[in-house]
């Protein structure tokens, strides 16, 4: 089969939906299919083409970038001149949902939906008559869990077309004992809270670093991004900065040792930009108990509460300080919420079963 798949990032660019779309990707093309991903190209006015871990791979020229949204004169050409048996958007860019509807690639259209646009008001007035006729011609969407169909006004009207198709991840990657994990626990005074991600507007580090005053932990904060400046002076202001370590990226090799490393995994989300959270699953495969926030998304499906771990109350940090001190004086409670996840995540949450689904309902969307 010759799939496209169409998004405005991909790796070594780092982010939820890029490495979704990597990991698919590539375990497509192991399977013997003719796998292509058309995105921008971050280095500017280029484009280029090689192939990568069995993809083939076009980094489309980039004009500018605005309001998050990579502009592409050459995206569309690029897209034009591709001949996909299905193509495979990724939600949300618009400038690739556009150029698909527009020229119609290949026989049949599936969209991932990842998340509603959130911050980005002022355009999504503007773009919403015409997105609501997109989503109308896509043959099939896909939102990464079946609450987010109901809690999403564009998705509510088209139910129907809709089939939840989580995420996954190579669960074996963060299940097997790592030789460094060790070492980074001795690293840092314990106990351990980690947060992996992005930092960006809506993961609500402040509202955890707040609550780090009342916690006797350590806070390891892995990743990057355009808060850091800011989270690293919140930091400073709330008297915790000793106890809150802010490491950067971790290269994929190392980053199961810090999850094996820590006592408890943290994602304090404000905001519905989160609409999943690979870094649960992570979590839970490496056998963490979990603490994650409400925000009416698919965060509070993969972390079960009161099962694989608590969910509290969004940009609350009495709440955050509450749920994280409870689960640290009852090492009990954390192992057998420890041991649900990882059972959680084998069996609902392996890349197999990602790519066995998302497969089978090419097929079934080529063959209707």
């Amino acid at each position: 089969m010759r799939i496209l798949h169409v998004y405005k990032d991909y790796y070594p660019v780092l982010g939820g939906i890029e490495n979704h779309l990597r990991w698919l990707a590539r375990a497509q093309a192991a399977r013997g299919h003719q796998v292509t991903v058309l995105v921008t190209n971050p280095a500017g006015a280029k484009t280029t083409e090689q192939e990568e871990e069995g993809v083939r791979v076009i980094r489309a020229a980039r004009l500018a970038t605005v309001a998050s949204t990579p502009l592409s004169l050459a995206l569309p050409l690029q897209l034009a001149r591709q001949s996909p048996d299905i193509v495979h958007l990724h939600f949300p860019y618009p400038l690739g949902e556009v150029a698909q509807w527009l020229l119609h690639r290949g026989q049949a259209t599936i969209m991932t939906y990842h998340s509603d646009v959130v911050r980005q008001q002022g355009i999504l007035k503007l773009y919403t008559p015409l997105l609501r006729h997109i989503l109308g011609s896509i043959d099939r969407i896909l939102p990464t869990s079946e609450p987010y169909i109901h809690s999403s006004s564009f998705l509510q009207p088209l139910a129907g077309r809709c089939t939840a198709l989580p995420l996954g991840i190579d669960v074996a990657r963060f299940m097997q004992p790592h030789p460094h994990a060790g070492a980074v626990r001795s690293r840092y005074q314990g106990p351990l809270l980690l947060f992996v991600g992005r930092l960006r507007y809506y993961k609500g580090l402040n509202y955890l670093i707040t609550a780090m005053k009342e916690i006797a932990a350590t806070l390891l904060i892995v990743g990057s991004g355009p808060e850091t400046a800011s989270l690293g002076e919140e930091a400073y202001l709330q008297g915790v900065a000793d106890r809150v370590r802010f490491l950067g990226e971790v290269s994929d090799e190392l980053l199961p040792a810090y999850y094996q490393a820590a006592d408890l995994f943290v994602l304090p989300s404000s905001q519905r930009s989160e609409a999943f959270g690979i870094v649960l699953i992570e979590a839970m495969a490496a056998g963490l108990p979990l603490i994650s926030t409400e925000l009416g998304t698919g965060t509070s499906w993969v972390n079960q509460h009161g099962v694989t771990g608590l969910v509290v109350p969004a940009a609350d940090a009495a709440a955050l300080t509450g749920a994280i001190n409870r689960l640290l004086a009852n090492p009990d409670l954390r192992q057998r919420m420890a041991a649900a996840g990882r059972a959680r995540a084998q069996t609902e949450f392996a890349l197999s079963r990602l790519v066995d689904r998302t497969l089978a309902l090419y097929a079934e969307t080529l063959s209707a």
